[in-house]
């Protein structure tokens, strides 16, 4: 019995008095102080005891996380009193109970030692019971041993409203560090106690205003747990405390939002009839350091129904918001916005096997079957929990089966909360989601927002919604970002749509594609397909394949393989099926020209590397849109293209990546005055030799890298914004022009494997900005002085070869002021 209780606490506190002397005052005050508080008390209400401790009071001690025992001056007179002390602190000698002695207007001393007017009173129950003397050493050295703890005196601290207020204070404490802690081990809490800690130190910033704290988070990635478990340790710390948990879904019950002012109202208030004058009430709240929580907030008129605003509360008061919609924080006007974070691996894989073995670490022979689990989970919480419940005590046969079809089908019940953010969103949103979560999870951002510009789905709020609300996010280099588990709620919806590829919207696995392009079965529900052609086998296209695809968008024919080929066959085209494709990326594509009407005035992207196309159209018309195009290794179409009618079409060029074409001999002399053009590749082109006079450009990245180019023309120093320049493996260079100096902008010039450079421009000791010169594997022995000043501003990184030195020993270098590293 004494175990089950102890495992299984039925209050938080046993509170141990003598019903005479303090029954009336400090016990019932401390009981009510107990109680406002959420605690959960024993206190033994019967007026009349007998001689001997009644069993329900030896069970409410042992289903105590907590006892407290009064001592007062009549205390020790009573046989059940002293079995009470008795049997306390057996329980926490075996259950590791926390005791707590409170001196009521006795000293401790006496307590300890049976003196003065508590020592009369054990006197007089000695002088009744002398003739059972172990039963009096028992008590008295129990008595000994509870009063040496250390507690509260009363004598110490006044008024007895402040000493119960510290009472309580330290029994909320105790309860949280001794007895919540163990209970959220039990309960699977992993990897929060660091965020907690991070949490409460914002928390504790000073403010002139109320200090409102945002987490924000995907779904399922344990903003609750985490606000639940900051709660519980700071709340004790408050005059008044809340915790409105889903708001979203009590909001939409009938008369919710009233219900949860009415709970906000009566919590901080400690009321349970309280008015619902709110002018009243908030009138008592200014006066208050409260802490409220408002969980799963979705927008700002739920927190405006509850409480109004902020205006009403103490400075020292605190409000933590959770929400999966960041704009929901702004409009708020919250300062601090916590971002919540995966769980590290180590933690993901605890808590997960804290559910599918009940143990901290996987069994032996389920570590694979795990870790593949923690990929598809990708540290949610949430994921965690589902997979290794339902994986539970199933054979490998099972898991195995399981994380296949994970592959395919997302579990319903992540399936369930994750869907609340993406049924929050209006069409064209959702439509941009469900394009990032099929075709461009790691594409660059501008690229994404051109495709979705031209496909009319105003991307510059769409995206910003979509980062606001957690779904996507803006990562390293631009790049679009997408939880794994959001990526798979995006394609689970698109499945959803139909039992039949050719009618769902968008197509990325290959086992579809190749069922529907081998039986020509697409319709105008597609709008997107994304093809690995290394993972089918070869592919026979119906000519009219595509003008059954008259919504299509996004054109995407790929190879991962190293080696890769086009598998997708086709003899010719009929005319219509590309009029509204706005993205082409075509491996290897197989015939001479590009569908007559693949209007380049729609077209954000066109790629179409390693074919052996001639000809862009048959008849040019429209260039103003053309964003981006990419010819890499298209050798016949790049011998055709200096055409001069071309170069005005293509005024909107951002990027042009001719790298790899075999056969390209010349530029256009207008390639560099594009106004929009940012970033010319021409590495790997070996034949050629020259570039064309520059007369203006605004080019940041020029790639020339393997080239047959044995000189610059003076005219580069016109690319006032090229920041980076790549000359590596330029067998033929010889020189630098002298004036490379004006290109103010400069940060990286690669001069690695031009092994017949032999020296450097003196003038190249001007450049007025940070730059990091690559001279390793090239013939340059010597470097002017004028190039090793730039090293005492801290403006040049210099990578060298090992025939490399110095016109001379430089005052500087002696004082440690630079230290050089070679490249071996």
């Amino acid at each position: 019995m004494a175990s089950s209780s102890r495992n299984n606490r039925k209050y938080d506190v046993f509170v141990s008095f003598r019903g005479e002397d303090t029954r009336d005052n400090f016990t019932s005050h401390l009981y009510s102080a107990l109680c406002r508080q959420n605690i959960q008390t024993f206190i033994d209400d019967q007026l009349n005891r007998g001689d001997e401790i009644s069993e329900s009071v030896v069970n409410a001690i042992e289903a105590s996380a907590i006892s407290v025992i009064v001592f007062s001056e009549g205390y020790a007179s009573s046989r059940w009193c002293l079995d009470e002390v008795v049997k306390i602190l057996k329980c926490k000698k075996e259950y590791a109970q926390i005791v707590i002695p409170v001196f009521y207007r006795v000293d401790p001393s006496d307590v300890r030692n049976q003196t003065g007017s508590f020592g009369d009173s054990f006197s007089k129950l000695e002088e009744r019971l002398k003739e059972n003397s172990k039963k009096l050493l028992t008590w008295r050295n129990a008595l000994k041993e509870a009063a040496s703890l250390s507690g509260f005196n009363s004598l110490n601290i006044r008024p007895e409203s402040e000493l119960i207020n510290e009472v309580v204070h330290h029994i909320l404490k105790r309860l949280l560090d001794h007895v919540f802690r163990r209970n959220d081990n039990k309960n699977h809490l992993v990897g929060v106690e660091s965020r907690v800690e991070e949490i409460e130190s914002l928390l504790g910033a000073q403010s002139k205003d109320v200090y409102a704290l945002g987490i924000w988070g995907i779904g399922g990635i344990g903003k609750t747990t985490i606000v639940r478990a900051i709660f519980h340790k700071i709340s004790s710390g408050f005059e008044g405390s809340c915790f409105l948990e889903n708001v979203r879904e009590e909001s939409q019950k009938p008369g919710g939002l009233a219900c949860l002012r009415q709970k906000l109202l009566s919590n901080l208030l400690k009321d349970k009839n309280v008015s619902l004058v709110i002018g009243l009430n908030f009138r008592r709240l200014s006066r208050m350091k409260v802490l409220i929580v408002f969980d799963d907030v979705t927008c700002f008129s739920q927190l405006e129904s509850i409480i109004g605003s902020l205006d009403c509360l103490t400075p020292v008061s605190r409000i933590i918001i959770t929400t999966r919609n960041k704009q929901v924080l702004r409009n708020w006007g919250v300062r601090k916005i916590y971002e919540m974070e995966a769980l590290e691996y180590h933690h993901a894989l605890e808590l997960f096997s804290r559910h599918a073995f009940k143990q901290n670490h996987p069994d032996v022979g389920y570590e694979e079957f795990s870790s593949k689990v923690m990929k598809y989970a990708q540290g949610v919480p949430l994921a965690i929990k589902v997979l290794g419940c339902f994986l539970y005590e199933r054979e490998k046969e099972v898991w195995e089966s399981a994380i296949n079809k994970l592959q395919r089908i997302l579990h319903p019940s992540i399936l369930e909360v994750l869907k609340i953010s993406y049924d929050s969103l209006d069409d064209k949103e959702k439509n941009i989601f469900l394009d990032v979560a099929c075709f461009f999870q790691g594409e660059d951002v501008n690229l994404v927002m051109k495709f979705h510009n031209a496909s009319g789905f105003y991307p510059e709020i769409g995206i910003s919604v979509l980062v606001d609300k957690s779904l996507i996010a803006i990562g390293s280099y631009n790049k679009i970002r997408m939880h794994d588990l959001l990526q798979e709620l995006g394609r689970e919806i698109v499945r959803q749509e139909s039992i039949n590829p050719g009618n769902r919207s968008r197509l990325w696995h290959h086992e579809d594609i190749y069922e529907v392009l081998t039986y020509n079965t697409g319709t105008e529900k597609i709008e997107g397909i994304c093809l690995d052609m290394s993972k089918v086998k070869e592919l026979c296209l119906n000519p009219n394949t595509f003008t059954q695809m008259p919504k299509l968008r996004f054109l995407k024919f790929y190879s991962s393989s190293v080696n890769g080929e086009n598998k997708c066959k086709i003899s010719y085209l009929q005319d219509s099926g590309f009029a509204e494709v706005k993205y082409l990326h075509w491996y290897g594509y197989p015939l001479k020209s590009l569908p007559s009407n693949l209007g380049a005035e729609k077209l954000v992207l066109l790629e179409v590397p390693d074919s052996d196309i001639e000809r862009l159209w048959d008849c040019v018309k429209h260039y103003s849109k053309l964003n981006q195009i990419i010819h890499a290794a298209c050798h016949k179409l790049i011998a055709k293209i200096p055409n001069p009618t071309l170069m005005p079409r293509l005024n909107k060029l951002v990027t042009l990546n001719l790298r790899g074409s075999k056969s390209l001999k010349s530029l256009p002399s207008g390639i560099f005055n594009l106004e929009f053009l940012t970033k010319l590749d021409l590495a790997g082109c070996p034949k050629l030799k020259r570039l064309p006079e520059i007369s203006s450009g605004n080019i940041s990245w020029l790639f020339l890298r393997g080239t047959a180019i044995d000189e610059l023309p003076s005219s580069i120093e016109r690319l006032l914004r090229l920041g980076y320049l790549d000359l590596s493996d330029c067998k033929r260079l010889k020189s630098l022009p002298s004036s490379l100096y004006r290109l103010k902008s400069l940060g990286i010039l690669d001069l690695q494997g031009c092994s017949n450079l032999q020296r450097l421009p003196e003038c190249l000791g001007q450049l007025s900005s940070p730059i990091t010169f690559n001279l390793t594997k090239t013939n340059i022995e010597r470097i002017p002085e004028s190039i090793i000043q730039l090293f005492v501003s801290g403006y040049l990184l210099l990578s060298y070869g090992e025939r490399f030195q110095f016109v001379q020993k430089s005052p500087f270098l002696e004082r440690g002021c630079l230290a050089l590293q070679p490249f071996l």
